[in-house]
């Protein structure tokens, strides 16, 4: 079992700054994928952005450029650095741990709102 704990949701205005971050605990795979997903009102939970234990990274184009995915595997911890948000970014946040077993994880959610 994993467990994933998000924070740094909140209010921003458009064209500002949000950094979110999601630490993993319990029965952590040498080789996984983390990564955040988001959903909006209506709409079917996305990608945003995943990364590999090994480092590979991979983005939704809505968001190339303007937000950044970086984990630290000795904390079991990965981050997403959301810049020049945009309204159509509101949405709640969702971790996702990926094992090497083929087991997937979610975390609570967390929201993100920006305002216009």
């Amino acid at each position: 079992q994993v467990q994933l704990v998000e924070s740094g949701g909140g209010l921003v205005q458009a064209g500002g700054s949000l950094r979110l971050s999601c630490a993993a605990s319990g029965r952590i795979s040498r080789i996984n994928v983390m990564g955040w997903y988001r959903q909006a009102p209506g709409k079917q939970r996305e990608l945003v952005a995943g990364i590999a234990s090994g480092g590979r990274t991979n983005y939704a184009d809505s968001v190339k450029g303007r937000f950044t995915i970086s984990r630290d595997n000795a904390k079991n911890t990965v981050y997403l650095q959301m810049n020049s948000l945009k309204p159509e970014d509101t949405a709640v946040y969702y971790c996702n741990y990926h094992s090497d077993l083929d087991r997937t994880y979610w975390g609570q959610g967390t929201q993100v709102t920006v305002s216009s």
